[in-house]
């Protein structure tokens, strides 16, 4: 009895000696760094009351008056880089980037095998593997692609006119149809399917995808641990991703592969291109249902949320949308009323509201980097960053800092002109990362962006009604930028169209 007793007080003893050791790393350093507590550190409500920008952004402007480089938090008991300095972001992103280049995500091919995609994995496997990626997002497949996507954006047109005329007063939730027209969208590109999303709200390609983007295999506290530890998690053959959705994303892609294959089936998608990679060896078809998967995730929400916000943005302020909408007037009129991809890339107000709803609503608040070999910020020694050790950059917070963009909670797309732009650091706008490792399908999140804004505001006046909230709250479990309720607009077919 004696002996189980010393057993439990040493191991106690160990396990304060640890918590303490680890809870005290920026002490023993001397930076800057926000008081911890057990066991969530600076994380107190992560996922529960708190969303991750607000946990960061606080951090950033509390910190960034120091002059120092980066300060320091914890992730739970993990100490972590806080990047304050705009030179340093950007030395991490681009140019020191081959000492940065993992993210240092969970990813366990053998045991969840979704986690397998670009996004997430790291090291000799990513490299390759952006290499014959990167050829499938070129600009000239995004013109194959553009007929797709065209297709898509008139259905929603044309239900949006139905919607808008059988409801009361004209007045629709946008948030529910802008996830239903990208998950089309998505499908349609990534798997070569026919949704059918827009008229069905229950379309099982929707519900699963809403699934994947809510759904984990474990609680929150598990979770939590995955992604703290990701190194333990592999070896306790941790799941992030729930089975059901793991086999349906499988077999969709199985199934898709053996149709086309059998009949010779050629598209101008995303998934013939990952069939031509399967066939010269350079992909199986695990790795292709995590790349299509991810495509899907990448694709669904963030564009969803992205057109939910600009037109959010535009009912909140008629003489931008009235701006915009005689840009697209002007463009049709120019190409014979024909809607090009041409006509879409000289669309130069689109491409500055769109910017600036994605200042105003980066939908990843940070980013994330690990460092590989002992580094010196800005080639000053006492700000070291150790090997293994995780750097956040707060993407939110650069976005709204005054110094960089004026009164950052007003909507202003003028900021994105050139000469603006030509004043500002290189790192101070981030929705889609920088570097080597930025977000490899930006063209395809802008072009299916502007096809939606196009068909929209070509037939439909929106403004705001006594529904529409006065600020966006977002969803604190996700650590993307969401809107955690309902987007109510009034909705006016033009009468000229």
């Amino acid at each position: 009895m004696l002996d189980v007793i010393a057993l439990i007080l040493i191991t106690l003893a160990i396990g304060f000696w640890y918590v303490r050791t680890r809870l005290s790393y920026w002490v023993r350093r001397q930076i800057s760094h926000e008081q911890p507590t057990f066991p969530m550190g600076n994380f107190r409500g992560f996922r529960n009351t708190v969303h991750f920008k607000d946990i960061l952004t606080p951090l950033y402007e509390r910190f960034k008056s120091t002059g120092s480089p980066f300060a320091g938090i914890y992730f739970m008991l993990r100490p972590v880089v806080l990047v304050l300095d705009l030179e340093l972001a950007k030395e991490v992103l681009i140019r020191d980037f081959a000492n940065f280049e993992d993210r240092g995500m969970y990813h366990n091919e053998r045991d969840d095998p979704l986690t397998g995609h670009l996004f997430r994995i790291d090291g000799p496997k990513w490299r390759p593997l952006r290499q014959k990626m990167t050829p499938t997002f070129s600009s000239g497949k995004m013109k194959f692609m553009f007929p797709i996507v065209c297709a898509v954006g008139k259905e929603l047109a044309q239900i949006c006119a139905e919607q808008s005329q059988n409801s009361i007063c004209g007045i629709l939730e946008v948030s529910d149809l802008m996830s239903r027209y990208t998950s089309d969208v998505i499908g349609s590109c990534a798997f070569g399917l026919d949704c059918n999303g827009l008229r069905n709200p229950e379309a099982e390609f929707r519900t699963m995808g809403r699934r994947a983007l809510t759904e984990r295999h474990h609680n929150k506290l598990i979770d939590g641990f995955i992604e703290s530890f990701p190194h333990w998690a592999r070896r306790l053959r941790l799941r992030q991703v729930h089975p059901d959705i793991t086999k349906f994303y499988q077999r969709i892609v199985r199934d898709t592969v053996k149709e086309r294959e059998s009949q010779r089936i050629v598209r101008n998608d995303f998934m013939n291109l990952l069939i031509e990679m399967k066939q010269r060896g350079e992909l199986t078809l695990p790795e292709m249902a995590a790349q299509s998967f991810i495509f899907f995730v990448a694709g669904f929400d963030t564009s969803a949320s992205t057109l939910t916000f600009a037109l959010y943005e535009l009912a909140k302020q008629p003489q931008i949308q009235h701006k915009l909408r005689q840009e697209i007037q002007e463009s049709l009129e120019k190409h014979e009323g024909q809607f090009t991809y041409e006509c879409m890339q000289e669309l130069r107000y689109m491409e500055l509201v769109i910017a600036e709803t994605l200042r105003k609503y980066p939908i990843l608040p940070h980013l994330s980097r690990i460092c590989r070999n002992y580094y010196a910020a800005k080639g000053n020694r006492h700000f070291y960053i150790e090997p293994g050790q995780m750097l956040l950059i707060p993407v939110y917070g650069f976005h709204h800092d005054p110094e960089l963009y004026p009164e950052p909670h007003k909507f202003i797309p003028e900021r994105f002109m050139a000469d603006q732009m030509a004043e500002r650091p290189t790192a101070s706008w981030l929705p889609f990362g920088d570097g080597p490792r930025n977000c490899i399908g930006m063209r395809f999140g802008k072009m299916q962006t502007s096809i939606a804004l196009f068909h929209l505001l070509q037939r439909f006046q929106f403004s705001v009604c006594p529904r529409t909230v006065s600020k966006i709250d977002f969803v604190k479990s996700n650590i993307l930028l969401s809107p955690s309720s309902s987007i109510y607009l009034k909705v006016e077919e033009l009468q000229n169209i």
